[in-house]
Formats: structure tokens, C-alpha cells, sequence
């Protein structure tokens, strides 16, 4: 039996699928935009004269950046998100092929041309806890695919 809306309702409220998921089926430029913000992280890298101006140069230029944050553990988490956010921006908008991507639990990733998957937020907070990789290695990996 096929009842249209069914479908239509099941795809509404499918188990696991997380609202940004949601939200990116509907308007993958959209939220694309919407990750591509980072405020925090953009306040922060202003604040220290560095220009984050979506360009692998500007990764570089964070990795230089004294890592203040580390002494706020309340700040730092998103810092972290929002440097893996910011990664994630800089490869989708200079990297051939390179696009957005959100698994079903919400999380967003880098999907490059090669069909590799970069879980940019999960090498921003290692960046910004540890430092390392830094921003800029993950960018030049990528570039390479």
C-alpha cells in the first residue's frame, strides 16, 4: 500500500536523525553558512589582529596564536568547535570538491572529492587542547585528496 505522506512523516521523525541533520537536508548551503560562522573563534582571533578571512593562510596564522584559552576550561571546548568549524569552512570553500557533510547524529564533517571524511571538529578541540595536528596540517592533508 503506498500512502504518500507516510513518508513524508517517517523522514520527519526518523530515530537518530539529529535537528542540524534535519536542517541540512533541507538547506545544505544554509547551514553551511551557519557553521561557517564561529563567532568565538573569530572574536578571539581578533582580538590578537589575526583577520580570519576563510583562507588556508589564516590557518596558519591561528596556530600561532598563544593558546589563552586553555586557561578557561569553560571556553575552550568552544574554541575547539569552533576552530574545527572554521577548518571545515576554509577546505569547503578553497578545496575542489570538497563539501559539507552532517552524520545522522548531527555531527559535521568534511567530505572531499576522494569520498574521505574529515571530522573537523574533532581535530579542532585536539587542536586546541593540545595544539596538535595543527590547523593548518589538517588543511594541507586535505588538499592533497
Amino acid at each position: 500500500m503506498n500512502i504518500p505522506f507516510l513518508g513524508n512523516w517517517r523522514k520527519r521523525h526518523a530515530v537518530g536523525t539529529s535537528p542540524l541533520t534535519a536542517a541540512f537536508d533541507r538547506d545544505p548551503e544554509g547551514v553551511g553558512e551557519l557553521l561557517a560562522e564561529c563567532e568565538l573563534l573569530r572574536a578571539r582571533a581578533q582580538e590578537a589582529g589575526v583577520e580570519l578571512d576563510d583562507t588556508p593562510r589564516s590557518l596558519a596564522a591561528l596556530d600561532q596564536l598563544p593558546p589563552l584559552w586553555r586557561d578557561d576550561p569553560e571556553e575552550l571546548p568552544w574554541i575547539g568547535n569552533d576552530a574545527g568549524l572554521y577548518l571545515g569552512t576554509v577546505v569547503v570553500r578553497t578545496v575542489p570538491g570538497a563539501c559539507w557533510q552532517v552524520w545522522p547524529g548531527g555531527q559535521p564533517v568534511v567530505r572531499l572529492a576522494s569520498g574521505r571524511e574529515i571530522n573537523v571538529v574533532e581535530a579542532g578541540l585536539d587542536w586546541a587542547v593540545s595544539g596538535s595536528p595543527e590547523l593548518s596540517h589538517v588543511y594541507a592533508e586535505a588538499s592533497e585528496c
